[in-house]
């Protein structure tokens, strides 16, 4: 991918691929819109306003009437993408999100840039670790959460072509660009990045490459753990996690909170059709003040705190 391709230091902002797509859909498709909450520079949309300054609707600081403008326009036959942080395009919309969006099954794209713990030392109010357990329980609301450039490339070219609204969670904290097979993305199709027996570490989104150094440093310690990257969390891909639940034991690894996101639809999946001991990772609650970084060490969202939860749970599951 071209984004990836031209980064000389092996990291990218997903945001970068983000916009990349959006333009260049725009270019063929006039449906294509953008809607924003005052949000031109923070979603890196500066670009896409100066090609198309009538298919860009800033709203200002409304979150509600953002996602309700972007409903009427999907009623107009266009394809709005919703760009704005994820606190607060979720939590401040979320009635309009439930009931234009996800009741009303209208044809919009909600696109959570700066999630998770990217806003760090902004505190508790920026963080969006609560947005995929809350979306993922509205009926209908496709929920994905890409882990690379490619992906968040990917993601975005399907949820225009998906008919009905779809959450495409945009992460700014740096990552690697995955190795993979030449594999095309598919909403509710997981994809498995290592193969191995033993374990199944299922993560999304930043989580994922740590999960793979996680699974590197386990393999010198004779565990053959497989890696699922679950991008899309609702639907969920029932047959990826029917062979995780096969190696016996299962860690989840996500930037959001521990319950009720990723962690938790694995753990209602097992619960209903293979149960297995299980860790999931995550955020316990509100945070504290600090780097994105400090953030994730001091939770152990890490490659080495995803290989201590690997140890916790084959250790339960031999007990």
């Amino acid at each position: 991918m071209s984004v990836a391709a031209s980064n000389p230091h092996g990291l990218f902002d997903c945001r970068d691929a983000y916009v990349a797509a959006l333009e260049d859909m725009a270019t063929t498709d006039d449906r294509i819109v953008a809607v924003v909450n005052d949000s031109v520079g923070s979603s890196k949309l500066g670009r896409f306003r100066d090609r198309f300054p009538d298919r860009l609707v800033n709203v200002g600081i409304a979150e509600q009437n953002m996602v309700s403008v972007a409903a009427g326009l999907a009623n107009g036959g266009k394809v709005p993408f919703v760009s704005g942080a994820g606190c607060f395009l979720t939590a401040r919309a979320m009635e309009q999100i439930k009931v234009d969006c996800g009741y009303s099954q209208a044809n919009v794209k909600l696109c959570g840039i700066s999630s998770g713990v990217a806003y760090g030392e902004l505190g508790a109010t920026h963080h969006s670790i609560e947005d995929v357990a809350w979306l993922r329980a509205i009926d209908k609301l496709t929920v994905i959460v890409p882990a690379d450039p490619w992906q968040t490339d990917a993601a975005i070219r399907a949820a225009a072509a998906h008919d009905g609204p779809v959450y495409v969670r945009i992460s700014r904290m740096p990552v690697p660009a995955l190795d993979r097979d030449d594999t095309p993305f598919a909403i509710g199709r997981a994809e498995t990045l290592r193969e191995g027996g033993d374990v199944a570490i299922v993560a999304s989104g930043t989580l994922v490459y740590r999960a793979i150094a996680a699974a590197d440093i386990l393999v010198g310690e004779g565990v053959a753990a497989r890696v699922v990257n679950m991008a899309t969390v609702s639907p969920i891909d029932a047959a990826a996690l029917a062979a995780a639940a096969a190696t016996g034991a299962i860690v989840t690894a996500e930037e959001g909170l521990a319950h009720g996101g990723l962690g938790g639809a694995v753990a209602e999946w097992c619960a209903r059709h293979a149960p297995v001991p299980m860790r999931m990772l995550g955020f316990p609650g509100f945070l504290p003040t600090g780097s994105a970084d400090w953030l994730m060490e001091r939770f152990d969202l890490t490659a080495t705190g995803i290989a201590a939860a690997v140890r916790d749970v084959l250790g339960q599951r031999a007990a």
